[in-house]
């Protein structure tokens, strides 16, 4: 039993890494500090509460970003979230959209013990986060009803039955950190429109930089500034242009 004991010690002594009587632990004690999980300002108008009510079911259409920006304030203030079922998402890109990764757990593939997964993640984390491609409607109802017994928050990447609040995002066109068409791509401007069943009924909508210059969701600029082309002799590329053709 001592050699066994010994390597959880030691890795449970590591930085990031948490047993899972510690991260329920926790858990329990964020959810005796309020009920409500930030989000940020930009996203906060979308939705009745000043942030993810506890208890909720949310189902964001056709944005992994918008999913991920909703994710970002609450692992920063110390909410612990879970990835079930959505193998496509990783650790990299959660981490651009500002998701503090050592709060997060990935179970990509969780089998045919989806249910029963998804029912202790809701036990013990703040957040948990799935797809519904084969989830059938009485087991979604189910998983709502136990996340909003146990206080989590149940965000679905795409359509879920019965959802408390419907976030349908509309991606428009990417932005480069230099004109002329060369540079990085750095921000992507949505359409995000909000509907739910009592307080979320009202519709709201907002046009957000999703993601924005440093990967986190924030409002969009109205008329977006690109920089002109810079080259290290000095010379402007347009000007060349012009000059050869004109030869």
């Amino acid at each position: 039993m001592t050699a066994v004991v010994e390597p959880v010690a030691r890795l449970a002594a590591l930085p990031g890494v948490s047993t899972a009587s510690r991260v329920a632990e926790q858990a329990a004690h964020a959810k005796t500090t309020g009920r409500v999980l930030p989000v940020s300002a930009a996203l906060a108008g979308l939705l009745p509460d000043p942030g993810l009510r506890r208890g909720s079911t949310v189902a964001v259409h056709h944005s992994t970003s918008l999913l991920l920006a909703l994710l970002a304030e609450a692992t920063a203030a110390g909410s612990w979230a879970a990835v079930v079922g959505v193998p496509s998402l990783g650790i990299a890109a959660a981490a651009e959209h500002g998701v503090d990764v050592s709060r997060l757990a990935l179970v990509p593939r969780p089998g045919a013990e989806y249910p029963a997964v998804v029912a202790a993640l809701l036990d013990g984390v703040d957040l948990v986060v799935t797809e519904p491609r084969s989830v059938r409607p009485p087991v979604a109802r189910r998983l709502s009803a136990r996340a909003r017994h146990r206080g989590a928050v149940l965000l679905s990447l795409g359509p879920w039955p019965a959802a408390d609040l419907e976030l349908h995002c509309t991606p428009g066109p990417w932005s480069g950190f230099l004109g002329a068409g060369a540079g990085f791509l750095r921000t992507r401007d949505a359409e995000v429109h909000a509907r739910g069943r009592g307080s979320a009924a009202r519709p709201r909508s907002a046009t957000l930089a999703l993601p924005g210059p440093g990967g986190r969701a924030l409002p969009a600029d109205p008329a977006p500034v690109l920089l002109p082309v810079q080259r290290l002799d000095g010379l402007d590329p347009l000007d060349e242009l012009d000059q050869e053709v004109a030869g």
